[in-house]
């Protein structure tokens, strides 16, 4: 009987862990978004570029500061203008030269709030054009390039995997 009860109390405290660890990641969906913008921008459509990047700037702009552990706040107010300029541009235009400038930017940003502080339960690949000399994050180490689309699409290299 001890032992039942035992396994039940590791269980709860790890179920515990692992439900606290997932609140943690507060910054998510703004990770979830940037991705979309990403993949809008690879399939070449500018206006779910701008759909999806008004998503981004929703969820920047939401992002709860009381909910967001002390280093990911210091990492994401540091970024957090930044991020909702280059999403708001990318927003506002259909024209997608203009949307591949901002999302160039925006990705460098992304990838300097990805370096500091907890976006994903798993990996996110730093990738890089060697045409546009840019960089991009993705969930998948398979290159699809957001700066030249299927004209280009698998142009560049993993540079770099960051850990949860």
């Amino acid at each position: 009987m001890k032992h039942i009860i035992a396994v039940i109390g590791v269980l709860a405290v790890t179920s515990l862990f692992a439900h606290l660890n997932a609140q943690n990641i507060v910054l998510g969906p703004v990770l979830t978004d940037y991705y979309s913008v990403k993949d809008a921008l690879v399939g070449s459509d500018a206006k779910a570029a701008a759909e999806k990047a008004g998503t981004l700037v929703r969820d920047i702009d939401g992002v709860d500061m009381h909910a967001i552990p002390a280093k990911d706040h210091m990492a994401f107010m540091s970024l957090k203008d930044k991020l909702a300029f280059d999403a708001r541009h990318i927003s506002e235009s259909t024209d997608l030269a203009h949307q591949r400038e901002h999302f160039a930017s925006l990705s460098a940003n992304m990838a300097s709030l990805a370096k500091k502080a907890r976006l994903s339960e798993q990996p996110v690949y730093q990738e890089y054009c060697p045409m546009k000399k840019s960089s991009w994050l993705s969930n998948d180490s398979s290159i699809k390039n957001p700066y030249y689309g299927s004209s280009m699409l698998t142009c560049g290299k993993v540079t770099g995997t960051l850990k949860p």
